[in-house]
């Protein structure tokens, strides 16, 4: 999924965020009988708790007939499947749907082949540019509502697209998929998501030790080099996080190998002692920095000098973000934070 700004305050996470593996979304064409089926991988939409609220989709299982855009004013929708191409997707429309809260079986929204991890090369640039845009808007939407029915995502196909052709055809023939009538009908056949109590929180720790000279004993001060190596998005299985974070990882990275160079030579060894961390839990006020913080020693914590985040430092703005106490209490820090703005 697009990146999205990590949302702070305490996060409950469930079971079904942290799926790698596509849930099963079969449709099945119902004529009388039910005479064809196919699946496609379709994922989730993220839901989790914020202090105490719930945000994302609150239900998994799917067992509805499909409809398009095109379905007939002042239906009733509880029992159906809508199914939106990024495409053809008017943003407006899907924010009031949401925040005047009407009802819906469920919702499923095509993403183009063009946003999918096989596309590569700069295939469809400007296509892709505006797809991601919207879908980033999307996304914001999304995370940040409380929407009471399954939400998933899939990349669009030839299978799928004439499937959603046919359901098209149904619906501006005035025929939408009914018990009765027969037509597509969309099933997930999954367990409701369980709230995971306590999330294991996996912190990667480095250290190079500084040069002291003889004589000395007062520690040396500390360098702390830290990123998150986790991300967020609207989908957990689609949330590559290339920017978030992993841009600050792959620069965590490239420092630690430059400065163990240097701190294998005496000679260019420095009177700081580094420290780098690679800390889980960050789109989820940041549990595993605080965990791992925790699990200092009261003089490694006090001798922390100096202390730079890496994330998100690839931002499409090409802008870099100082983080600073209020006030700056160093004041070269400070002076940087002033001439910044």
């Amino acid at each position: 999924m697009a990146n999205s700004k990590k949302p702070g305050g305490l996060r409950e996470m469930l079971e079904s965020m942290y799926s790698v593996i596509a849930l099963l979304f079969i449709l099945v064409a119902c004529v009388e009988l039910c005479d064809a089926a196919a699946a496609v991988d379709v994922y989730r939409l993220i839901q989790y708790d914020m202090s105490g609220s719930p945000f994302g989709s609150r239900f998994a299982a799917l067992n509805h007939h499909a409809a398009s855009l095109h379905f007939p004013p002042g239906v009733d929708l509880s029992r159906t499947v809508l199914i939106i191409p990024l495409r053809e997707l008017n943003i407006t429309f899907v924010r009031e749907y949401i925040n005047q809260k009407n009802p819906l079986g469920g919702l499923l929204v095509l993403l183009p082949e063009v946003l999918s991890f096989k596309t590569g090369g700069n295939k469809q640039v400007h296509e892709k540019e505006k797809m991601k845009n919207l879908l980033a808007e999307l996304e914001r939407l999304l995370v940040h509502s409380n929407i009471p029915y399954p939400v998933y995502f899939a990349f669009e196909n030839d299978e799928i697209d004439t499937v959603l052709a046919d359901i098209k055809k149904n619906d501006l023939m005035g025929q939408p998929a009914t018990a009765t009538t027969g037509g597509y009908k969309f099933v997930i056949p999954t367990a409701e998501p369980k709230k995971v109590a306590s999330p294991t929180m996996t912190n990667i720790q480095g250290w190079l030790s500084g040069l002291k000279t003889d004589g000395d004993a007062n520690q040396l001060p500390t360098i702390a080099i830290v990123a998150s190596y986790d991300t967020f998005g609207a989908s957990p299985a689609l949330s590559v996080g290339s920017d978030s974070n992993g841009s600050g990882i792959v620069a965590l990275l490239e420092i630690a190998r430059l400065f163990s160079l240097l701190y294998s030579n005496p000679k260019t060894r420095g009177r700081y002692n580094l420290l780098f961390g690679l800390t889980s839990g960050g789109p989820y006020n940041y549990n595993g920095t605080q965990k791992w913080l925790r699990s200092f020693d009261q003089r490694l914590r006090e001798s922390i000098d100096y202390a730079i985040c890496l994330n998100s430092i690839g931002s499409w703005d090409n802008e870099l973000w100082i983080h600073v106490s209020k006030p700056p209490e160093n004041a070269y820090i400070k002076q940087i934070f002033e001439v910044s703005w």
